[in-house]
């Protein structure tokens, strides 16, 4: 099994959660949180922009502000089994890429460990090659 943690824009929702439920994704968390990527904002054409009274209503806009402003986000994450893990990051870039920075980033990791909270069954320890131990 694994996760899958990916940081989109919040006007994206609705599409990633359209899209994760018609492939075969229903299943999955999203909560709002705020954050910012590595790359650096260009002062000069911050200011070309600023001079001009306003940043424009768009996600090029939304990079020219000032170099710390942390940004708002939508943070899903979901369980899948390992061979579904390349359909499920596709259809996430699918509904988020836009072309501009900040459309988001993905992760990967393996699930070691499940129990149920319900039933308390679990424990199952999971290698990182899919097999139980």
């Amino acid at each position: 099994m694994r996760e899958i943690m990916c940081f989109i824009r919040p006007n994206k929702v609705n599409e990633t959660k359209r899209a994760l439920a018609e492939n075969g994704f229903p299943a999955f968390t999203c909560c709002r949180c705020l954050g910012r990527g590595k790359k650096s904002i260009d002062p000069e054409l911050l200011k070309t922009v600023l001079a001009a009274g306003e940043l424009p209503l768009s996600p090029i806009g939304e990079n020219l502000t000032e170099a710390t402003r942390l940004v708002a986000k939508r943070f899903f994450t979901l369980i899948i089994d390992d061979k579904d893990v390349d359909k499920a990051v596709k259809t996430i870039i699918t509904a988020n890429q836009t072309g501009n920075p900040g459309d988001g980033r993905i992760f990967v990791l393996p699930i070691l460990e499940t129990s149920s909270v319900r039933t308390g069954e679990g424990g199952l320890h999971i290698t990182p090659e899919g097999g139980a131990s």
